[in-house]
């Protein structure tokens, strides 16, 4: 096989292993360069429901409701993690049902628990009982312990299926209405049509150079590309390298470098698919330079104040990263958002489902779970990423 072979079964294996963050019930991104030079994007993160609306986590008197976007089913965005499989399998070599056998041997026989694992779970068994009406493969009436095996029959199953038959076996049939009887169980409001109509796409890469390197990123929807391309062009002509690493007059370079770009994020990125993105203006070399010129060695700015720096017009997640002997390169991030997402587990399909619609903004102004703050840019729309 190569490096997208490797990509598609380690996520596969880590939806098994590392119930907190890998996934088949969350969603992802993917950047990569093959080994003839091409260099893609893929984006299969979650999407927002046909029914979701703006103002769906607010009370009567337009307050956000504590909770109610990051636990239970209304928290749930589309998912689009076997989407993408699907599409990276395009680039592998070896065939679908060898990447996920080994997946679907350690649900169905287990894997012996870590302390640190048990622990994890056991801190997790109130939530369980008050988000599942189900009784999932997670919980059980005495604590877990290291050396305890876990075994997750149902979601062996739900991994036979998309096997047997390809996305179709998670966004259509059985799987497909199990997640949706679950929906019902609950507050949510994920479809069978949504499932159905969920597509991953290929996005053209964000790439910028830097000292002579040129760097691929993942484009909007992902913040990621951008953000990188602002802090690293705020700090390019810094002598970074006299500082020393993780020197204080580094350390508070790249902070400030980073409270600028986060503000910008805050306030102009989203999907790009809904919303104009001033990419061009947000990277212009000109605009960084300008962003960093308050900037003052030895003297602390503040989130507070920083304002995004564009003139108005009217208008826990897991990582891999594989290279192979060919020069094959992929980059993987994959995330139920939350650790354990919704804390919703798929009753008959034993997987759990994401809380991804946090990372849209509830509310103007208002953080989410990662007190990141958004605006209009990343407002819930139907469809939206």
């Amino acid at each position: 096989g190569n490096a997208f072979d490797a990509a598609i079964a380690t996520q596969l294996a880590l939806a098994v292993v590392y119930p907190n963050a890998g996934n088949i019930g969350g969603g992802g991104f993917l950047v990569a360069r093959t080994s003839s030079g091409e260099t893609l994007a893929l984006d299969y993160r979650e999407m927002a429901p046909s029914a979701a609306h703006r103002d769906m986590y607010l009370d009567a008197a337009g307050n956000v409701v504590e909770g109610k976007s990051i636990n239970g089913h209304l928290s749930t965005g589309v998912p689009g993690t076997v989407a993408g499989l699907f599409e990276t399998l395009k680039y592998a070599k070896l065939p679908f049902a060898k990447l996920i056998q080994p997946a679907i041997d350690l649900a169905e026989k287990g894997y012996v628990l870590t302390q640190r694992e048990a622990a994890s779970l056991n801190g997790l068994q109130n939530e369980l009982s008050r988000y599942n009406t189900v009784l999932t493969a997670f919980q059980k009436a005495t604590p877990w312990k290291a050396g305890d095996t876990l075994v997750q029959t149902d979601l062996a199953n739900t991994l036979m299926r998309i096997r047997d038959n390809g996305a179709a076996g998670f966004y259509e049939g059985t799987t497909a209405s199990l997640i949706v009887a679950e929906m019902k169980r609950g507050e949510g409001i994920l479809t069978l049509a949504d499932l159905k109509n969920y597509s991953a796409k290929w996005r053209t890469p964000h790439t910028f150079d830097y000292k002579g390197y040129t760097i691929v990123g993942m484009p909007m929807p992902s913040s990621g590309g951008v953000l990188l391309h602002q802090m690293m062009k705020m700090v390019e002509d810094r002598p970074l390298a006299t500082y020393g690493y993780n020197s204080p007059m580094a350390v508070q370079l790249m902070v400030e470098a980073e409270r600028r770009a986060y503000a910008d994020r805050a306030e102009y990125m989203g999907d790009a698919d809904f919303y104009k993105v001033p990419t061009e203006k947000l990277t212009d070399l000109a605009y960084l330079k300008a962003r960093m010129k308050d900037y003052q060695p030895g003297i602390a700015g503040s989130s507070k104040t920083t304002k995004p720096g564009l003139q108005k017009e009217s208008e826990q997640t897991t990582h891999l990263s594989v290279i192979d002997a060919d020069g094959n390169a992929v980059s993987v991030t994959t995330t139920l958002n939350n650790s354990f997402g919704s804390k919703t587990v798929v009753g008959g399909a034993g997987f759990f489902l994401n809380d991804e619609m946090d990372d849209f903004s509830a509310k103007p102004g208002v953080p989410n779970l990662y007190g990141a703050v958004g605006g209009e840019a990343n407002a819930i729309a139907p469809g939206k990423r």
